[in-house]
């Protein structure tokens, strides 16, 4: 499934990675002032650890994706979620940059 965006719970190993991660989130942005401003299509605990320190989150983006391990719950409020986030994926990007 090439389908931006993969629905919450979905696990996935990353290009070059050799741990799975869990999606809990998405269009998520590191708060950390010594790092590039950027905006990552996804956010992620370990798994099957799942989220260890509140302020640890994985960002990564879904072209990283190497291979999904299990597909989350796709149903109709995921989907109107999806259309939602697909149309305004590259606006938030933009509009998060120019700050």
């Amino acid at each position: 499934m090439n389908e931006k965006f993969l629905p919450i719970g979905t696990v996935v190993l990353l290009k070059g990675g050799n741990k799975k991660l869990m999606v809990t989130s998405y269009l998520i942005f590191p708060k950390k002032e010594n790092e590039e401003k950027k905006i990552y299509d996804y956010g992620a605990c370990t798994f099957p650890e799942g989220i260890i320190e509140s302020d640890y989150v994985v960002g990564f983006d879904h072209e990283q994706i190497e291979k999904i391990i299990h597909l989350g719950l796709i149903d109709d409020e995921q989907k109107l979620l999806n259309e939602a986030l697909v149309s305004t994926c590259d606006e938030v990007k933009k509009a998060f940059l120019e700050q």
